[in-house]
């Protein structure tokens, strides 16, 4: 027992230090259970020091429990999009989230900066202004978006734009793993954020994790809709709210966690849903019926017997890379 409670002093101390590295004070509010998340980890700026302050709750009840609190509302966030097919899952995670923390901030002249590459708003193309507005409630005149050739120029962009007052949050849209976008890189970003006390998204389309400054990343992939409801019940063939399946691939509380959410842009709000409670990707097809299952082994070849002189292949079945070639 003592060896345990002296073993937390000792990670604590570390927490302690790293955060003094950093520029900032991080001290624990209860002490963790076994198996339990920390409760949550608190900045001191100027003396004083708020849970809310420090945290981005997503609304999700048991998201933010393992994340510790939620969000870092000062920081860099990563954002992974499993495939490029499936950029707009991603996209669309960063937006609810975005909307989330306008709609905390509650502030009218707030903006939103969305900066790319050409290659990335290429492939996987540009938010769509009626969308923002009746989805997550954001006019086309709240967002900036700023396009750049290189991942260097969308870095420069980020960390400049960090220092206006007016940016509420920006998200920073790559593709695949730039050798720019390194640990040095994305910690001058997440210093930028901690200084600005905005947040910064890195959407990272298509790529593979590896090391970075962020505290917290998340892996999204599309999950399957629900059907709308009616007074009648569910409605055939519809499409509700868009749903995320949400890996936690790192956090502060280095606790693993899968979620498939659901965006309600009505209430602008992230809800969780149980995987069992949905529709199939694809329907069955209609009239038809499977196949029964036949009985036994099926092998794609006949299993390999004594080989004869009789059973040999004749000349004309032999390979072709082992006749001899012509010369002339």
């Amino acid at each position: 027992m003592a060896t345990s409670a002296v073993a937390q002093d000792v990670v604590f101390a570390l927490r302690q230090k790293i955060a003094k590295i950093e520029g900032t004070l991080a001290e624990r509010l209860v002490a963790p259970a076994d198996g339990q998340p920390v409760a949550g980890l608190l900045v001191r700026r100027n003396g004083h020091a708020s849970a809310r302050d420090f945290f981005l709750p997503t609304g999700v009840e048991r998201l933010d429990k393992v994340l510790g609190g939620g969000l870092p509302k000062a920081a860099l966030t990563e954002i992974h999009g499993t495939e490029t097919r499936n950029a707009g899952a991603a996209a669309g995670l960063a937006l609810c989230l975005v909307s989330g923390m306008l709609k905390e901030r509650s502030r009218r002249n707030d903006l939103v900066l969305w900066v790319g590459t050409t290659e990335m708003f290429r492939e996987a193309g540009l938010p769509y202004a009626p969308g923002l507005a009746s989805f997550f409630g954001m006019s086309a005149e709240s967002l900036l978006l700023a396009e750049a050739p290189k991942a260097s120029d969308v870095l420069w962009i980020a960390e400049e734009a960090a220092r206006i007052e007016e940016i509420a949050a920006i998200v920073v849209e790559l593709r695949g793993n730039p050798r720019i976008v390194d640990l040095t890189a994305t910690r001058r970003l997440h210093r930028r954020a901690q200084d600005s006390g905005r947040p910064v998204f890195l959407l990272r389309q298509s790529a593979a994790p590896e090391p970075t400054a962020a505290p917290v990343r998340l892996v999204v992939s599309p999950a399957p809709a629900n059907l709308r409801q009616t007074l009648l019940g569910p409605l055939a063939g519809s499409i509700a709210a868009p749903a995320f399946a949400v890996e936690i691939g790192k956090s502060r509380t280095a606790l693993p966690g899968s979620f498939i959410l659901e965006w309600n842009p009505d209430a602008r709000t992230l809800a969780e849903r149980n995987p069992e409670n949905r529709v199939a990707v694809v329907s069955p097809s209609r009239g038809r019926t499977r196949p029964p299952a036949q009985a036994g082994a099926v092998l794609a070849f006949k299993p390999a017997a004594a080989e004869t002189a009789g059973n040999k292949p004749s000349r004309e079945q032999h390979p072709a890379h082992r006749r001899p070639r012509r010369t002339g």
